[in-house]
Formats: structure tokens, sequence, C-alpha cells
């Protein structure tokens, strides 16, 4: 077997090897990480004000409030907007059920990307409550809005709403959210006052309910997170996949002294965040008797005494994933920002890329100029490489010869081309090994830009208005396919026409796909393609080969 059909096997042996991997996953109940199946994409309506299906109590069975002690309120949503969001509280419980991403807009869209919302098709929630041996307000209850429900106005840095219950088992809850300029952070502080004759120790729960539709993702042969994650300093990042859920096969951390429990889907996400030192009970679990995931937080607050109060501080975070502001948010908590198995190589990556976009102000350049130092770290293992090239391309003459000549005995053929590449210090591999090693390079990158909410809706050139979607007039797939068929025309032909036809075929099969592709990947990779031709003709000007172009017609005739 000569080395390049060697070379061609261990392409297709490390293909292999992604694919097993992505079986791998599939059978450990993880999402595919390749060709996932199509999920259906919740409905973006507006939340009702109506009743609707509510999430029972975690770990305890259902407590309402006595008719007595908590009369009927007419229930009513209350819609306030600052600068980045625009939310809706249910008065029953004072929960969060609406939340719209004002500067992100909604794929193929002119409304925003809308986060939190509960209808008849999707449910996504953040609840609180209490829990006790009795009755205690939790987020089935009546509250009232203490005060008026006002937009952030001009000039205004901050503004609050506070919603309080009537008594329930002698306990008062006031909820308070603090919504600031600039933020996608909301402070809420929970009071707990006990009205009561008998002393108390309730447990405050701090809670995120969705159903288990997947947001999924527009991009080809990709497959994104939805679900829940809890992290902790000692455990570190653990997603739970909605499967694993349904099988109690869960494995996370159930108590800390820090961290958070989020829930994730591609680009965005909301997680309950705790100050460091609180000691809290993490939780993941289907709520019973319905389709609904609730993942969240448990807190004691101990005793309080008759005439008593207790304050508890959290922040709810409801908005994109955007890496340094998460960063800045709560420890750990940019790991919501999957890269999965490619982060030891993404998240530098990530950092140049931002870093470089910090300078140049457009992504879209960013990416352009990322690839220029990615060729210049790798040149001098591509410039072997084009040696090689060049090297093969020079003797591939005496190679056709030779196999015309020695056809009807394969053996010896074997033997003198084995011979012929000695004698030149030709390796078949040399053009082969450097694009495997850029290989992981490649996918880490594709997982930045799939990862990246910086890509939606930033804008490159023209008619390039989104870096994360395709291009709408498939310009940069045609460039991508035309440099593609550039690059493939000036390097070596493999002796057996097999193989050359091969050569040929799978380039422009790869260019094909990225039609579907983010023109952001698809403008790396033309690139990529630029710099490497620009490249491969400096090294065989150097070496004094001439830079020809072989085309492939011959290669389909008939013999």
């Amino acid at each position: 077997m000569s080395d390049i059909r060697r070379s061609i096997l261990w392409v297709i042996f490390a293909f292999s090897l992604v694919l097993l991997w992505d079986a791998w996953q599939v059978h450990n109940g993880r999402p595919k990480t390749f060709f996932p199946a199509p999920q259906d994409q919740p409905a973006a309506s507006a939340p009702a004000t109506g009743t609707q299906p509510v999430a029972a109590l975690p770990g305890a069975a259902p407590a309402v409030a006595d008719a007595a002690t908590a009369p009927a309120v007419p229930r009513q949503t209350y819609v306030v907007s600052t600068d980045l969001l625009k939310l809706s509280f249910d008065s029953e419980g004072g929960s969060l059920i609406g939340a719209d991403l004002l500067k992100h807009l909604s794929t193929g869209q002119s409304t925003p990307v809308r986060l939190l919302l509960q209808n008849d098709q999707h449910t996504y929630v953040a609840q609180t409550g209490l829990l006790g041996s009795s009755a205690l307000p939790n987020h089935k209850v009546a509250m009232r809005l203490v005060g008026q429900a006002r937009d952030l106005a001009e000039g205004q840095d901050s503004l609050s709403l506070r919603f309080e219950s009537a008594p329930v088992g002698g306990v008062v809850l006031a909820k308070t959210y603090t919504l600031k300029r600039g933020a996608y952070d909301i402070a809420v502080k929970h009071e707990v006052i006990n009205q009561g004759a008998a002393p108390v120790s309730p447990q405050l729960y701090l809670q995120l309910v969705r159903d288990g539709r997947e947001a999924g993702s527009d991009v080809p042969f990709a497959s994104t997170f939805t679900g829940p994650a809890v992290y902790s300093d000692a455990a570190k990042f653990q997603k739970i996949a909605f499967e694993d859920i349904d099988k109690n096969k869960a494995d996370f951390s159930k108590s800390a002294n820090d961290g958070y429990v989020a829930m994730v889907q591609h680009h965005f996400a909301s997680a309950w965040l705790l100050d460091a030192g609180v000691a809290r009970e993490n939780y993941a679990e289907k709520v019973p008797g319905g389709t609904l995931y609730r993942a969240g937080q448990k807190i004691e607050l101990g005793a309080i005494a008759p005439g008593q109060s207790k304050a508890v501080e959290a922040r709810l975070f409801v908005g994109p994933q955007e890496e340094k502001v998460l960063e800045q948010l709560a420890p750990g908590l940019e790991l919501v920002k999957d890269y999965g198995w490619t982060t030891i190589v993404a998240k530098p990556l990530y950092w140049l890329l931002e870093k470089i976009h910090a300078f140049v102000g457009n992504w879209g350049w960013a990416i352009v100029l990322l690839v220029v130092v990615i060729k210049a770290a790798f040149y001098w293992l591509n410039a072997n490489a084009y040696r090689s090239m060049a090297k093969m391309k020079a003797v591939n003459p005496r190679i056709q010869e030779m196999r015309e000549r020695l056809k009807d005995k394969p053996q010896q053929m074997q033997q003198e081309m084995m011979r012929i590449y000695r004698e030149e210090k030709v390796n078949p591999l040399g053009g082969c090994l450097p694009i495997l090693i850029q290989i992981p390079v490649f996918i880490a990158l594709y997982t930045v830009l799939l990862a990246s909410v910086e890509m939606r809706d930033a804008p490159w050139l023209g008619w390039i208005t989104d870096l994360s979607s395709k291009d709408p007039f498939y310009i940069l797939p045609v460039v991508l396919t035309l440099t593609t068929i550039v690059q493939t025309a000036l390097n070596p032909l493999p002796p057996d026409p097999m193989q050359a036809k091969m050569m040929w075929i799978m380039p422009l099969v790869f260019s094909v796909m990225f039609f579907s592709f983010p023109a952001g990947l698809v403008l790396y990779w033309i690139t990529n393609n630029t710099l490497t031709i620009l490249q491969q003709a400096h090294i065989n000007s150097r070496m004094g080969v001439p830079l020809k172009i072989t085309l492939p017609t011959q290669l389909f005739k008939k013999a």
C-alpha cells in the first residue's frame, strides 16, 4: 500500500473517531455533536394574564393559602422596561413570567428575543417562595404590588417593584425586584415577616421552571445544549440533560456554599445567584404530574421569632451569554457559554478574537485578523507542508511514467515509488499531517462562532448584516468554492486516478456544505484559503517550482 493511501486512511480514521465520539455521546444520553435531529421551536407569543399551569412546590406537597388568610385577588400582570429588558411580573406569587431582551432580535424577525414566557405552548419562568411544615407563602399565593409599575425613566439608574403577600400561616413574604440600567442581573430581596404567635423555621426556594422543549440552533451540523446546569467551586460546571432527569440519572452537586443554578440554551441563559458562604441545597427535577422541569436552590432561614423578620439577598440573571459580562457577575457563570470538549482551545481563541475586536470594532474584520494570526502561528508547519507538496509536484512526472511502465507489476511499482521518494527526499505525508494538526483549531473556532452571542446581528460588509446566519445571497460560499478550486488545483495530483478524483471531489462537496454555514465561519475559511494560496505560491517561488494549475478535466475521461 502506498504512503498516499496510508495518508487517506489516516484522514478516514480521524473522521471515524469523531463519528464514534458522537455515537458515544448519544449512547450516554447527551445531545449529539453533529447532525442533530431537528427541534421544534417554541412559539414566541405574549405572556398570558389568565390562569396558567403552575409547578408544584419543590420537595413538598403543594401548599396553598387558606381562603380566610389569603382572600381572592384578581390576577394581574405588571410590565416594566429598562434599556435592556422588558419584564412581565405575575401577581400570583410575584413571579417573573416574561423577559424580552431588547438588544437582541429573534432570528429572521424584527421583534426582541423572548427568553422567559408563559403561554399554552411554552413555559419558562422564575419563581420563589417559602417551604415549611405548614402552609406558607409560595409562588402560588396572591401578592399585591406596593406602589406602581413604571418603566426606567430617562436619567434614572434603577427602579424597584415590591410585592407583598397576605399572611399565610402567620407569615408575610415580601419580594423586592431592583432593576438597573445597563444590567441583565436583577437584585431580588426576600423579606420573611413572622406575624404569628409562634416561631417559624421556613426554607426559601429560588427556582427556574421550563418545559423540556429544546431551543435548538439554526446552524447545520451542530447541536446545542438546552437544560439545567449547576455550578459550585468544588464540583465545577455540571450540565443536566432533561433525559437524565426523566431517567433519574441526573448527577450533580446537591449541596454547596457557593455557585449557582441556571437554565441554559443556545446564546442565552438565566441563573439564580447567591452570595458565597450561604449554604444552599441544589435540586433539578421534573414537576410531579406534568411536563415541566425545575432547577433551583433551597436555603434554610433558621428560626424567626414572632414579630421578627429575616431578609435574604439574591440576584436573578436573565440575558445573553456575553462572556465578559458573565465573568463579572459571578465566579464560573461564564461557563454557561459551553464550548464542550473544545474548551481548552476555544477559550483562548475567543479571548484573542475579543481582543482583536476591541481594536478594530467589527467582528467580521476581527475574524479576518484572527485567521492571519493563526496562519502566522502555523507558518513554519505549513511551510514544511508546502515544500513537501512542491517536491511532490516536481517528481510527479517521474511517478506517472513509472506507473505506466510498471502497471502490470504492482509490487515492483511500489518498490520503485519508494526508491524515488527516498532519492528526492519526498515525504508523501508531509502535506497531510499539518492539516490534521490544524483540524482541532478549526473545530474550536467553529464552536466559538457558534456559541458567541456577539455574532448575532453583527454586521461585516454591506449585505452581511448577521455573521451568525448564512449569507443571504450566497456570495461568500461561491467565493469559498472558487478559492477551494484554486487551492486544490495548486496541489500535486496523486498517482492513483481514483485518489486524484477524490482529491477534487471532497473539497467541492465540503464547499457546497458551507452554503448553509454562518457567514462568519465562511469568512474565516475564505481568508484561510486565500492566505494558504499566497503562502504556497511564495514557497514554490523560493524553491524554483513553477506554480502550475492542474485541472481535473482529464481525470474524468473514460479509460
